[in-house]
């Protein structure tokens, strides 16, 4: 058997360095499968994108030896890559998950147009097959029902992903982490932990989902009038607890925003969100009902500018207007890079009278990841010959692995791996061993991977620094400029009133002037004169570089 038979390579294309867009390849030989597929969300950086992907190509140029995608669980940095890859590599390959996971799955491909997806549903507890690969599903706790973490059999050696977890005691709907599973793989042996390290940082245990019902119930039963509810639309857990505490104040349950709509509603149809039809009731038809009485479920927890949350802070959603009294409660706890978004959303809401819960000052959210006390349990549970901490950003894969030295993992076998890192481990043992096509894919309305670097950093540029066009008319054969030239600047200057304006275009005049006596006549010579120049001066006056756009016609 050739070398490149027995070695086993694993290849993150995302989910390290950040939090989301959680993808990684795992190939032996001929055969590959995925685990995961997500996105992540955009932040003030990416201006006009709507969602960033993992760059696939690896997959893509690889697609005959792809055997299945295996998805952990239903939240969308674990899922909702998926119909964009598909697009790529066709319907044909086999997507598993739990049942709860390809609902969700298959609401958002009809969404995308897909008609017969291969959707192959698994059970924790069970085993399937894909090509030279075996997979042991467990079952594991986190913020939405039916998560699992995969035990791949390999013939190089066994590779347990956790997915994202924590260890409740005491969750919502009663199913534990399957202990007994994690310590017979443990027992088995395992070649590769790769273990969720959201909440390396965080000492101690992640407190039970099942606490924080409580201050929901008394948040409402204090609560003068309407209360709203902002959460992730995937938390089903928490929307339960909503349900539960609303019904048990005597409220009715009015659902809002597209996401939250389709996502209770798939979950009650399968099982999972348990409230009787009389208890919801639609947005338009609370108004005949006392505030009092109210309870309304929404989009909006990270601040997204779309979801209805945010238009309600901005006074425009279409059922819903806020006001004085209503209790706002934010179920949820930022993601990095959307803290300023959630702020902004929260001063809002509070401008227009509503009294904001949130977790900075109630107990309305707890995380669904594994703390450091939870993690060194799991490998201790596992105890790997290597480990590879994935799910966080480089500070939290740092932490991770500390975690994993203290328990006995030897600081040789941890590997903190970059996206498109390919970590390869055969019978001589493991080690990074080059890097593949990796990167993001930025989707931007109907365009995906269209918009490259150079765009965004135009659009930052933009967005920073402003803008200024200047339209020259110069004589085609002296050079000299013909009339004023015209000059628009825009997040610069206030106005042509403006000193700073009527500065710029004496210092315009002042270079084509220059560029008459030297006898420029080339466009590209002056427009890259009078470019300079600008920035130059403008650069000295106010400390920003805009973007210049002179444009030079011959007459």
């Amino acid at each position: 058997m050739t070398q490149k038979k027995t070695r086993l390579r694993v290849i993150p294309l995302g989910g390290l360095d950040e939090i989301g867009k959680n993808m990684t390849v795992i190939e032996y030989g001929d055969d590959m499968v995925i685990i995961d597929s997500g996105i992540m969300f955009p932040d003030d950086d990416h201006p006009g994108v709507d969602l960033i992907l993992p760059d696939y190509t690896y997959v893509v140029k690889r697609r005959d030896k792809l055997r299945g995608i295996i998805i952990t669980h239903g939240h969308e940095d674990h899922t909702g890559g998926l119909p964009y890859l598909l697009r790529e590599i066709g319907e044909k390959v086999p997507i598993l998950g739990t049942k709860l996971t390809l609902g969700l799955i298959a609401g958002k491909l009809e969404e995308h147009g897909f008609r017969k997806p291969k959707l192959r549903e698994i059970h924790a507890g069970g085993h399937v097959n894909l090509g030279p690969f075996g997979f042991d599903f467990m079952a594991v706790n986190h913020s939405i029902p039916d998560g699992v973490a995969v035990l791949i059999r390999t013939p190089v050696g066994n590779v347990l992903h956790t997915g994202d977890f924590k260890l409740d005691q005491t969750p919502i709907d009663g199913r534990l982490t399957d202990y007994q599973e994690f310590a017979k793989a443990g027992k088995q042996g395992v070649m590769l932990l790769m273990s969720d390290s959201t909440n390396a940082e965080s000492s101690g245990i992640t407190r039970s989902e099942s606490s924080v019902g409580p201050a929901l119930r008394q948040i409402m039963a204090s609560a003068e009038q309407r209360v709203i509810v902002a959460s992730f639309s995937s938390h089903i857990h928490r929307l339960q607890q909503v349900c539960d505490a609303a019904v048990g104040c005597g409220r009715k349950v009015v659902v809002t925003g597209r996401s939250m709509i389709n996502n209770t509603k798939i979950a009650r149809r399968l099982g999972y969100l348990n409230i009787d039809d009389d208890n919801i009731i639609d947005a338009y038809e609370m108004g005949s009902i006392p505030p009092e009485q109210v309870c309304i479920l929404s989009t909006g927890s990270q601040g997204e500018p779309l979801s209805a949350l945010a238009r309600m802070a901005n006074g425009d959603h279409r059922a819903v207007q806020i006001e004085s009294g209503d209790t706002v409660i934010i179920s949820a706890s930022p993601v990095p890079g959307n803290e300023k978004a959630v702020s902004r959303v929260i001063n809002r809401l509070t401008k227009a009278g509503a009294l904001v819960k949130h977790k900075g000052s109630a107990d309305v959210h707890v995380s669904g990841h594994a703390a450091a006390e939870e993690l060194k349990l799991m490998l201790n549970l596992i105890k790997p010959t290597f480990f590879m901490p994935i799910h966080g950003e480089t500070r939290h894969l740092h932490a991770h692995a500390a975690l994993a030295t203290t328990v006995g993992v030897p600081h040789k076998n941890i590997f903190i791996m970059e996206i498109g890192d390919c970590l390869e481990i055969d019978a001589n043992g493991a080690r990074i061993s080059g890097q593949v096509d990796s990167g993001v894919v930025y989707v931007d309305g109907l365009s995906v991977g269209e918009l490259g670097k150079v765009v965004l950093r135009d659009r930052q540029l933009l967005a920073r620094d402003g803008i200024a066009t200047i339209v020259i008319a110069i004589d085609h054969s002296t050079g000299k400029p013909i009339g004023e030239p015209e000059l628009v600047m825009r997040g610069i200057a206030a106005g042509e009133s403006d000193t700073l304006f009527v500065e710029a275009r004496a210092r315009i005049a002042k270079t084509l002037a220059k560029t008459a006596r030297e006898g420029a006549t080339d466009q590209h010579v002056v427009s890259n004169a009078v470019r300079e120049s600008l920035s130059q001066y403008l650069w000295e006056q106010v400390r920003r570089r805009p973007m210049i756009i002179p444009v030079v016609m011959e007459v």
